[in-house]
């Protein structure tokens, strides 16, 4: 099973080999898909974690017993077809490849399977017709 959550950090755990402890100590593999880490800082990790659904939980749960914010990650890609103009321009940050342009048609294609909103795209978007939900 796989589950995407953001960890926040406090300050004084940010030097806690997380990682490590979740792969030895719950057979939980970390995906990580966005990190603002830096020392004396509150941290914010985005991962994808993979294993059991009950090691999954049991890490979960160590995390919290750790000061470490868990909350899970439902947020997913949105893309407004009415305003999106199929430049290719978020095809070229996106590192799954869930956007594609169809190679005969030039339309933007979004397999939403492979998103891990990692929201490279959003930014990218000259026309901001990509966004997601919160």
């Amino acid at each position: 099973m796989k589950k995407r959550v953001t960890l926040t950090f406090p300050r004084r755990t940010i030097q806690m080999p997380v990682t490590y402890r979740l792969a030895k100590d719950f057979n939980v593999a970390a995906n990580i898909i966005r990190a603002q880490v830096a020392p004396n800082q509150v941290g914010k990790v985005v991962v994808e974690l993979s294993g059991d659904i009950d090691q999954l939980d049991a890490a979960l749960d160590w995390l919290r017993s750790q000061d470490v914010g868990v909350s899970l990650a439902n947020r997913e890609i949105l893309i407004d077809e009415d305003s999106c103009v199929h430049c290719g321009l978020c095809t070229g940050v996106c590192p799954t490849e869930a956007l594609t342009l169809d190679p005969k048609t030039f339309m933007l294609n979004f397999t939403r399977s492979r998103c891990i909103v990692c929201e490279q795209c959003v930014p990218t978007c000259p026309v901001e017709a990509i966004s997601t939900n919160f």
